[in-house]
């Protein structure tokens, strides 16, 4: 292969895989943010509120949320090509995030909101860990067999 056709074989792959790459990738922010938004808005208490007040417990947890949502949508980005495989396992994925939280302040920790307020790191953490890890096993179930 020479040179010339090389450099027509590039340009030719970046024409077609280039806008399909930057309108998946847009599509996994959008879901990211807007995720990230819904997580926060079913919390029991506002990460970012907590964070302009120098609450570390409040910029871990809300580290773990945006972290234990990405993993999931970066597998799918890997994955997939489709964007609504993409746009609906990246919802199941928020769903599976809302429903740890659940279990994480019902049955682990009672008290969640008033030690996160608190500044309560060990509690921050627990979350935030839980979170990633079950966004790990959630992105590694996604992967096609």
């Amino acid at each position: 292969m020479n040179s010339a056709t090389s450099a027509s074989t590039i340009a030719g792959a970046l024409e077609t895989g280039l806008p399909a790459l930057l309108l998946q990738f847009a599509v996994t922010i959008v879901l990211l943010i807007v995720g990230v938004a819904i997580y926060s808005a079913f919390t029991p208490y506002k990460e970012l509120d907590l964070v302009r007040r120098n609450n570390a417990a409040g910029g871990v947890l809300y580290a773990g949320t945006v972290i234990a949502l990405a993993i999931p949508l970066a597998s799918l980005l890997a994955t997939t090509s489709y964007l609504l495989d993409i746009v609906v396992w990246g919802i199941v994925a928020l769903v599976i995030q809302l429903l740890t939280l659940a279990v994480v302040s019902l049955l682990l920790l009672r008290h969640l909101r008033i030690m996160i307020e608190a500044g309560n790191i060990a509690a921050a953490l627990t979350v935030a860990a839980t979170q990633i890890a079950v966004a790990l096993l959630n992105a590694a179930a996604m992967v096609p067999t």
